[in-house]
């Protein structure tokens, strides 16, 4: 028998969607109401009226068509003015690093049918997270590193910060923030609408990191990245505070050096002229919530916490949406917010009140809340995604607000796999979406008092079994010799015979952004491999190890601190042992290899791998 290395197959494609491929449900957007929603719809933006589900256009293609031109703005995004007589949209849009951060935008009048450039005298795609003040009177925007604020009467164009640059940086962020804390549009409205708060980043000491673009040109471009590498301090950061009418700006006095603390978030507090922020110690071992009086720069800590690893910032649902932030949930018109922690070894959601004096566990018990997605206040209830049973699942659950009462699931029992939902305000409607491992995406719009469809005949239930394929993908547990247990999938080959040996190929990611084992809807997918690795008879496999953010506490999350490479690794390779002795599921299936044996993985070019084993090599 030939001794093989484990082949390791590593897709980090994962980070981009890769497993949760498939018809998608179509974006929409709730009225404040909670009793409509819009989306866009060939083209045009339509509203929805439920339950009647009855559809009447708000932006026609006539109406999106600009003057003079014969193609109406194709909508990648849009908002509304507080009043709702305006509409903001985002077009013609380009890619800053991940996303489309950087764009067009113009601004439809309901009442003078007027569809205007916003920010027309700057580079075209130059604009960047334009937004309406609450009077609707203003929009502001970032383009090229200065943040601006134009009037919507009369048009006129004024640049706030007048010093930006890539290295000096007002209303966005460097690569750094982009990276590690998803952070990008860097500028908010006062509910006043005088004055905006903002990022300012000074990266001017950061070195530079060169990227070479082959493809963008016969010739190839050199890319600078403003890129602290390891013993070098990232950039600073602090925040600002614009006036609108005299353009003076102060900077607030935030206890700690700059370059050595993350601030992560950062919004007016309702109803108030003060800001709340979010602030991370170098380490991300230190949390502080701090409460900053834009009119006296005092600064006063409502919350803090630290763990021994790491503090989670946790990531807004739309993460890769335009108008990315990390958000706040208020509840109670701002004198509380829902807070996620895991400081009592379980990822909840307490109540904390903005003058600090209350900080409330809502979601006892020993399982992760995945998620908050709505509240009820008159009810006293929050709606959460949690799986309590099922690490590879999602399913959405509702609490008492008062942290008394367990969780009641919501999710249809019959619907196996994983569960999302988008909350109407007021929690009476919801968009419902579903997948299993063999079931495709599917979606529908609920009543949340009945949990049902609100359209006949067109809920999920009526539409499953025609969404159903073959069931390929086999979920299973596995325990290693060190009691660690873990979650995998495997996909056999076709006409397999338990008789036979066959290669393995195991889908090595390990680390603590994703998950690879997830009951949804492309999981199993061999995307990245050059044929169908069940007609040519691999096995493969895909372990989900200590490390991985799956809902396991905050232990199994976080025992990986400061042991890349050691404990995941290891991992994997005792569950590739537990195969090797027979002990799991197939007795005779053959790993390929002894790297697996000596406790270590060889990583493999997934696009080459093909050539290096054939399943005749048993």
């Amino acid at each position: 028998m030939k001794r093989l290395a484990i082949i390791a197959f590593f897709n980090i494609l994962f980070l981009s969607g890769v497993f949760t491929s498939g018809a998608q449900p179509a974006s929409i957007t709730w009225s404040t109401s909670g009793k409509s929603y819009y989306r866009v719809d060939q083209g045009e933006l339509v509203e929805i009226q439920l339950p009647a589900n009855q559809k009447s256009t708000i932006l026609s293609k006539l109406q999106l068509t600009p003057r003079g031109q014969s193609n109406p703005l194709a909508i990648s995004s849009y908002s509304f003015s507080e009043d709702k007589n305006q509409i903001l949209i985002y077009t013609n849009t380009k890619r800053v690093w991940r996303i489309n951060t950087r764009g067009d935008y113009w601004v439809f009048n309901k009442t003078s049918g007027s569809l205007t450039q916003v920010g027309a005298s700057l580079p075209t795609s130059s604009l960047m997270f334009a937004k309406f003040s609450p009077d609707g009177s203003k929009v502001a925007y970032v383009s090229d590193y200065n943040i601006y604020s134009e009037e919507l009467g009369s048009g006129k164009i004024t640049k706030l910060t007048k010093d930006g640059n890539r290295k000096y940086i007002y209303g966005t962020f460097d690569w750094v923030y982009e990276e590690e804390f998803a952070c990008r549009d860097g500028i908010r409205w006062s509910p006043d609408s005088k004055s905006i708060a903002f990022w300012h980043i000074d990266a001017s000491d950061t070195k530079d990191f060169y990227m070479i673009n082959t493809t963008a040109s016969v010739y190839s471009e050199i890319i600078p990245v403003e890129y602290p590498k390891v013993g070098e301090s990232p950039s600073a950061c602090r925040i600002g505070n614009i006036d609108i009418e005299s353009g003076d700006t102060k900077y607030f006095n935030v206890e700690g050096d700059p370059r050595q603390h993350y601030i992560v978030r950062m919004e007016y507090i309702p109803g108030t002229k003060d800001v709340l922020i979010q602030q991370l110690n170098r380490k991300q071992n230190e949390s502080k919530l701090i409460r900053i009086n834009t009119q006296t720069d005092v600064s006063t800590v409502i919350h803090s916490e630290s763990d021994e690893a790491w503090v989670d910032v946790e990531s807004s649902e739309n993460s890769y949406a335009v108008d990315f932030r990390h958000k706040f949930d208020w509840i109670l018109g701002g004198k509380e917010f829902i807070w996620s922690s895991e400081k009592d070894g379980w990822r909840h959601l307490y109540r904390v009140s903005v003058d600090g004096k209350k900080d409330q566990l809502i979601t006892p018990g020993n399982f992760d809340v995945m998620g908050l997605k709505g509240v009820d206040e008159k009810a006293g209830m929050v709606y959460i995604l949690a799986s309590p049973d099922n690490a590879t699942q999602q399913y959405l659950f509702k609490m008492k607000w008062d942290g008394k009462g367990k969780p009641e699931r919501l999710s249809p029992a019959s619907q196996s796999g994983t569960h999302n939902y988008t909350m109407s305000p007021g929690g009476q409607f919801a968009q419902h979406s579903f997948s299993n491992s063999y079931t495709r995406p599917l979606s529908e719009l609920i009543s949340m008092s009945t949990n049902k469809s609100v359209v006949e005949r067109e809920g999920i239930e009526d539409k499953i079994q025609n969404s159903q394929m073959e069931k390929t993908v086999e979920f299973f547990k596995v325990t290693t010799e060190e009691g660690v247990e873990m979650d995998g999938w495997m996909v056999k080959p076709k006409n397999f015979d338990a008789s036979k040996k066959y290669p393995v190929l195991f889908q090595v990611y390990t680390e603590p952004a994703a998950q690879t084992v997830v009951d949804r809807f492309g999981i199993g997918r061999n995307r990245l491999y050059g044929g169908d690795m069940r007609e040519e008879g691999y096995i493969y496999i895909s372990i989900d190890n200590r490390g991985t953010p799956a809902p396991k506490g905050r232990e199994w999350r976080k025992s990986i601190y400061r042991k890349i490479g050691i404990i995941n690794i290891r991992d994997q390779a005792l569950a590739a042992k537990k195969y090797w002795n027979g002990h799991l599921l197939i007795p005779s299936v053959l790993p390929c290899g002894v790297g697996a044996v000596e406790g270590r993985l060889h990583l493999i070019s997934c696009f080459s791998f093909r050539k290096f084993i054939k399943p005749e090599l048993q």
